[in-house]
């Protein structure tokens, strides 16, 4: 389990996170969400003590991070697939990573084929694609086995076969009561990925939830409506207290009113129906009615 309990960092007058506080749980995909800016990937760099908070702790399983012995095996992490030197193999990097946390060296051929790159294991780090770093980044995260893992975009560089493998290898990890944290922009494979959802804007707390109850919250639900007679059935379901939204000559899209009463009221009327579907809000768009009054950086019209 990660706990965050009242982070704060500032770095000057900015206050880049702010009194910060969520739990992540194990067996669950939980996505870290938010706009930029909103200081995701330093409260990343806070909970693995790579900046120090200016109030508050967080702790892995009850433990801060400095005070696991060998991490590798507790918690692993990827926040930037960059960062190893471009000379070194690929196997050279993670023998490394492992003689430093007393791992034995066969592991580093089983993460290496877990992750794909078994055969472009003794070539240099600098020759890889980025969508080979980043399963170089993942090995290197597995290396120890451990019981809590974070991602910062891990899809990132990943070719449509990658993107759909880190998927289901995070779901995995997750149905084998794994802690896992989840940073990603990329909403349409968080919906696809996330069970649960930590939601941040200016360094603050905006909501920790399911994905489903988020979805409902953020979001109205609507019925997608399709009549030869659609303005005789307009009538009928603006005075049962619809409103309706017309998106062709006899399509149109009914909200505040359950696609049961409408086909009731259609039936009742004598209108005849060919469409009658009901349509949930997406991820997406939750997530941007959440967050819309704290985005910091805007592209102009």
């Amino acid at each position: 389990m990660i706990q965050a309990d009242g982070l704060v960092k500032r770095y000057g007058t900015r206050v880049a996170v702010d009194h910060l506080s969520f739990t992540v749980e194990p067996g669950f995909v939980t996505g870290f969400l938010g706009p930029n800016g909103s200081g995701k990937s330093t409260t990343m760099r806070l909970l693995l003590g790579l900046d120090r908070p200016d109030e508050g702790n967080s702790t892995f399983g009850g433990r801060p991070y400095r005070a696991l012995s060998r991490p590798l095996t507790e918690v692993g992490a990827l926040l930037d697939a960059a960062y190893v030197h471009p000379t070194r193999s690929g196997r050279a990097h993670l023998a490394a990573l492992a003689a430093s946390n007393g791992l034995a060296k066969a592991r580093v051929d089983e993460v290496l084929a877990m992750v794909g790159l078994s055969d472009v294991g003794a070539k240099r780090v600098g020759t890889y694609s980025l969508g080979m770093k980043q399963r170089l980044g993942i090995a290197a995260a597995m290396l120890g086995d451990p019981h809590t893992l974070l991602f910062d975009e891990p899809a990132n560089g990943l070719d449509p076969e990658g993107v759909r493998w880190i998927r289901e290898f995070l779901a995995y990890l997750a149905h084998q009561g794994r802690t896992v944290f989840v940073s990603s922009h990329v909403l349409s494979e968080m919906s696809l990925m996330a069970d649960r959802l930590v939601v941040i804007g200016q360094g603050r707390l905006m909501a920790q939830s399911d994905v489903e109850s988020f979805v409902a919250r953020f979001t109205r639900t609507s019925v997608k409506v399709s009549s030869p007679n659609l303005a005789t059935l307009s009538q009928v379901l603006t005075a049962a207290g619809a409103r309706v939204e017309f998106s062709g000559p006899c399509d149109a899209v009914v909200y505040d009113l359950s696609a049961a009463a409408i086909g009731q009221a259609a039936a009742d009327a004598g209108v005849a129906l060919h469409q009658l579907a009901d349509q949930s809000g997406s991820l997406e768009d939750a997530y941007l009615e959440l967050t819309n009054a704290s985005v910091e950086y805007r592209g102009g019209a």
